[in-house]
């Protein structure tokens, strides 16, 4: 277990149900964080059959374990809704000292050749994946520096981030670059005794796969309804016997290793694209 009593943590990205930014908040709480929800909307998977309420659910589940939490919405990739969302976060909780970028673009019409690739597809996955981590890092290490009391950063990137995949390209370009701006900040950043690392996850079993199953395939697919489908479990079982570990990565797998980053137990780590993906990936 880690100590974060006294630490308050914005993670961004967290209403989905089955999602890391969920996985990360609570386990952070757990941990003992303070924790700012963010998601674009109060509930990012409205038509969720499950009845999932989106952030308000994550910030009753935060409170429930004994921590103070708050929704702070905001479009990760508007600089006044980020600064918004910081301010609002400041005004609640005096500071901020863990921020996990976990905020991701829903997959649609971006996994496409590049040939088919439209210019609003590819701006789309650079605006919310790469431009999002840099206004909330700008926005949250200002006020850090000016705190003078260090702290963590964590950027969510991917496996597809240290190298390409075909019809992914608009999205591992934004994931390469979170990794390269993950590498500057943290130079940027060391004087400060602010630690920046990145987190480079393969496949998570999320509300995500689903989207990306449907811009992927010539069939109609329901993302709402994919998660209790044969298909999804068709496709679970694959993934699992293609892993050295025999199992997908959860929620929580992510999660774990960002407690660590956020802990002190971190402390002379900064720079680093950690890949988590059960020994499926090793660069």
């Amino acid at each position: 277990m880690y100590d974060l009593n006294g630490k308050v943590a914005l993670v961004t990205g967290a209403g989905g149900e089955h999602g890391i930014g969920r996985a990360i908040a609570t386990r952070l709480a757990t941990e003992g964080a303070d924790v700012i929800v963010n998601d674009i909307v109060s509930n990012p998977y409205a038509n969720n059959p499950t009845g999932w309420e989106g952030a308000p659910s994550v910030v009753r589940e935060i409170e429930a374990l004994g921590r103070q939490a708050m929704t702070g919405l905001a479009d990760v990739s508007d600089a006044s809704q980020v600064e918004r969302m910081v301010h609002e976060g400041l005004e609640r909780f005096g500071h901020i000292d863990i921020l996990v970028n976990n905020a991701g673009s829903r997959p649609r019409r971006d996994r496409v050749p590049v040939v088919d690739l439209e210019e609003s597809a590819w701006d789309k996955e650079m605006n919310i994946n790469a431009k999002g981590p840099f206004l909330c890092c700008r926005a949250v290490a200002r006020h850090m520096i000016d705190r003078g009391e260090g702290g963590k950063i964590i950027n969510m990137s991917s496996t597809s981030g240290k190298q390409g995949r075909p019809r992914f390209a608009a999205y591992c370009a934004s994931k390469f670059a979170v990794i390269g701006f993950t590498q500057s900040l943290a130079q940027e950043l060391a004087a400060y005794r602010i630690n920046v690392n990145a987190i480079c996850p393969a496949a998570v079993d999320t509300e995500r796969v689903g989207y990306i199953v449907a811009a992927m395939s010539s069939e109609e697919i329901s993302p709402e309804t994919w998660r209790d489908s044969e298909r999804r479990a068709q496709m679970i079982e694959r993934q699992a016997k293609e892993i050295p570990f025999g199992r997908a990565a959860q929620g929580a797998d992510i999660a774990k290793t960002a407690a660590f980053l956020a802990s002190a137990e971190s402390d002379y780590l900064t720079g680093l694209a950690i890949t988590v993906a059960g020994g499926s990936d090793m660069l």
